[in-house]
């Protein structure tokens, strides 16, 4: 029965979709997508709970035995991911309402919802399947849905930025494509387990090499892996808030996991052993400290934020770089952490954009004054990104220094240690903004409620914020459903038994 039950999580939004394109009420649109949500999460959560016990699920489409037909595997890893998507899409869609409304034209209101739960689609597609050309065209789904969503935003600037993004996920899809066709020549299947299990036969061939380079960089452009992260500021910085929310929390945690997946289960880690966990290293260090730096350097709360995930995708790259068990268990726990930190900051950065009209820092000075309970959020969620004990930060990271210290790779440590100071220096500097800073203009600006209820925030916006933050807490201290789906997963991908 729970077969039957996980295809739904694809079949569900396709089927949503067109439905909500078509009608014509923005709240019957977002009704709609509000459930879709909350139902995909609740198979997600019981998916998890239960291959948690070291079963995998496999489902057949069309009944088309592998590798033949297209299957969908699900293991711990495949389920965490897809709790993450839609956990973080409920989240979203709570907070919506009044965002949307405010940011989106009435008119575009349910081709927005639409190309949301298109979005959803595609992200959940790519955790489940065990296609590798399947995985091409969830990817895809995603990404086109991405591109329209970003560009729905009142900003001209949006255009741009989604155009930017159109652009260079054009080109990663290319080398994805060309990387999954030469390895189809050489191996004449596409299914991953297949592949791995008769890698022996082909390895020897250039094809399989430059296949592999092919994929590794067309996903690292787009999980925006530094240096192919130019696209991702802009994206998360001009698109609605809605979008930024949703994106900035799984877009590109699914990549990663997609580049997870091809390391592990297509290619064999012998292969590559020799020759990518320095890079990764070398790359997710500078990231780190580039990011850090860079948000450091901005003027808008949002930008900052999106900078910010340049550098904590380099710790998920580190911990991948580092292939044992403590350094690849920190980059799983990191895919659901970071997820909720950046979630709960997004979403209050939405809160301001609402009330204030603005993310720019100038605009909001002292602002968290007014506004007690975002202000409230953003300080526990920036706790969190910044890795304090009690926090779901401080898990991810702990397991990466075990990782760094086990391999003697000091200068890991030094890095995380740093770009944990450099959090610090950003956070304080959101957090002097919104609160230490003397106003300079007048707060309210172009707010239809006025200044005297600049602090009344949506109820559904706060409650949304809150149960996120609230989560970064929780998880922080019972890291029982995280560490654990990581750890099994880990130990699936390494080998290392139970």
């Amino acid at each position: 029965m729970m077969q039957q039950i996980s295809i739904l999580l694809v079949v569900l939004p396709l089927l949503a979709a067109p439905i909500t394109a078509l009608v014509r009420g923005k709240n019957l649109a977002w009704l709609i997508t509000f459930v879709l949500t909350v139902v995909c999460f609740g198979i997600s959560l019981w998916i998890l709970m239960d291959v948690t016990t070291g079963r995998v699920i496999h489902y057949e489409l069309g009944g088309w035995q592998p590798p033949w037909g297209i299957v969908y595997t699900i293991d711990s890893l495949n389920a965490l991911v897809a709790l993450i998507v839609s956990g973080i899409a409920a989240a979203t869609m709570l907070y919506a309402p009044r965002s949307v409304e405010k940011e989106i034209p009435d008119h575009l209101i349910p081709m927005f919802y639409a190309m949301f739960q298109l979005c959803l689609l595609g992200l959940l597609g790519i955790a489940l399947t065990g296609d590798v050309f399947n995985l091409f065209v969830f990817l895809e789904i995603s990404s086109l849905s991405s591109y329209a969503l970003i560009s729905l935003g009142k900003n001209r600037k949006a255009l741009f930025a989604s155009f930017n993004y159109l652009i260079l996920g054009t080109i990663g899809a290319t080398f994805f494509l060309l990387g999954v066709g030469m390895l189809y020549a050489a191996s004449g299947s596409l299914n991953m387990a297949d592949i791995q299990t008769r890698f022996a036969e082909f390895e020897n061939l250039q094809l399989v090499s430059t296949a592999l380079m092919f994929i590794v960089v067309g996903i690292a452009l787009k999980a925006a892996v530094f240096p192919l992260h130019s696209w991702l500021p802009a994206s998360y910085s001009y698109a609605p808030s809605t979008v930024s929310i949703f994106l900035a929390a799984t877009a590109t945690k699914v990549a990663v996991y997609a580049l997870i997946r091809c390391l592990f289960d297509v290619f064999p880690m012998q292969y590559w052993l020799e020759m990518l966990p320095t890079i990764m290293i070398t790359l997710g260090s500078v990231a780190v400290i580039y990011g850090s730096v860079r948000a450091i350097q901005q003027t808008g709360m949002r930008r900052l934020l999106a900078y910010s995930s340049v550098a904590q995708i380099g710790y998920m790259i580190i911990g991948i770089g580092l292939i044992n068990e403590s350094g690849m268990t920190s980059t799983l726990l990191h895919l659901f952490n970071h997820a909720l930190m950046k979630a709960a900051l997004f979403m209050v950065a939405g809160i301001y954009l609402l009330r204030a009209n603005s993310t720019e820092l100038d605009d909001l000075y002292g602002l968290g004054k007014d506004m007690p309970y975002a202000f409230s959020a953003m300080v526990i969620a920036g706790l969190s990104l910044i890795g304090v004990p009690g926090t779901v930060g401080f898990i991810s990271k702990w397991y990466l220094l075990e990782g760094a210290m086990q391999t003697d790779h000091w200068g890991v440590v030094i890095v995380i240690l740093v770009g944990s100071i450099l959090a610090i220096a950003y956070v304080w500097k959101l957090v002097e903004a919104l609160y230490f800073a003397a106003p300079q203009k007048p707060r309210v600006q172009n707010v239809d409620s006025g200044s005297d209820t600049i602090a009344k925030s949506p109820m559904l916006m706060l409650v949304a914020t809150w149960l996120i933050v609230i989560a970064n807490i929780y998880f922080g201290i019972d890291t029982e459903l995280s560490l654990g789906a990581a750890s099994d997963a880990v130990r699936s991908l390494l080998g290392t038994g139970a």
